[in-house]
């Protein structure tokens, strides 16, 4: 054996999600040579909560005031779920933690606890609040192209009565439909736009964290992390992500950001994976010939 301890790409879906999006990404990860990890955090994948009343005909009443499983469901729950899986995959070898979108929330969580676990931190157009909490950066000047009503128009039921987030992503409404397509998937075809939408649940959690949850330098700031910007993304504008850029590199300058750019939205880079692949193979490079 030549000793060699092969590198495992950990991935973190954002909102809504599931790992069930990375399955392309992971087949091109795979026929590179890479090992992948797909992580469902609390509530998502085949725990989240699916009532009758969201499949067709849908019952909307009924769907609004459902309860789901993910009330109650905290940032804390996530980091720790998330660190469990990091301590078994860093058993064979180093953890490259790739995070998309709110799952940056939940990687800088696990970077602040257990640095030690992460080889490499890869965000990619996800959040790592620095100056600000999560809720408020959508009230300064880089989110001000984001239409929060528009995509708010497929909420369903009080979040304070629920617990939760919820969002009718069956919906027909024409208006509702077009707005997810241009925050997330604009570059994309309609059907590849469904697809994926079929894929996201209805429910998230509530807690996006707190100060103590922004990156912490003396924790965070020893991972070395690369930020890869998608270029034309809508819900996450380019803005924000060099802010968010910017605002890391201050609080670590003797370990800035590796800034790489994917041109796409949000999604493309999950609907067209051979780019992401690419670069994410090229960050496993040199530690793939790290020493057992």
């Amino acid at each position: 054996m030549s000793g060699r301890r092969q590198p495992t790409f950990v991935l973190v879906h954002g909102a809504f999600a599931n790992s069930f999006s990375f399955a392309p990404l992971q087949a091109e990860l795979g026929l590179l040579g890479h090992r992948s990890v797909a992580v469902d955090l609390p509530g998502h994948g085949f725990g989240a909560t699916y009532t009758r009343a969201y499949q067709a005909p849908q019952d909307l009443e009924g769907f609004a005031g459902a309860p789901g499983a993910i009330k109650g469901v905290t940032l804390a729950d996530n980091a720790a779920h998330l660190i469990g899986i990091l301590e078994r995959a860093e058993r064979h070898g180093p953890v490259i933690l790739v995070a998309h979108s709110r799952g940056g929330i939940t990687a800088t969580a696990a970077a602040n606890a257990r640095p030690d676990l992460i080889a490499r931190i890869v965000y990619v157009a996800a959040w790592c609040p620095v100056d600000l909490d999560v809720g408020a950066y959508y009230a300064e000047p880089e989110m001000a192209t984001v239409d929060v009503a528009a995509l708010g128009a497929a909420m369903a039921g009080d979040p304070a009565e629920l617990g939760l987030l919820r969002v009718n992503f069956r919906t027909a409404d024409p208006d509702a439909l077009a707005a997810f397509k241009a925050a997330f998937l604009a570059d994309g075809t309609d059907e590849e736009f469904l697809t994926f939408l079929s894929t996201f649940q209805p429910d998230e959690n509530l807690d996006v964290g707190a100060p103590a949850d922004r990156a912490q330098a003396a924790t965070w700031g020893r991972v070395p992390k690369t930020y890869v910007r998608l270029a034309d993304d809508a819900s996450m504008p380019l803005a924000l992500q060099d802010r968010l850029i910017r605002e890391g590199d201050r609080l670590t300058p003797h370990n800035p950001y590796d800034v790489r750019t994917l041109e796409g939205s949000h999604l493309k880079w999950l609907v067209d994976p051979a780019p992401a692949a690419s670069l994410l193979g090229e960050l496993a490079v040199p530690l793939d010939a790290m020493p057992s």
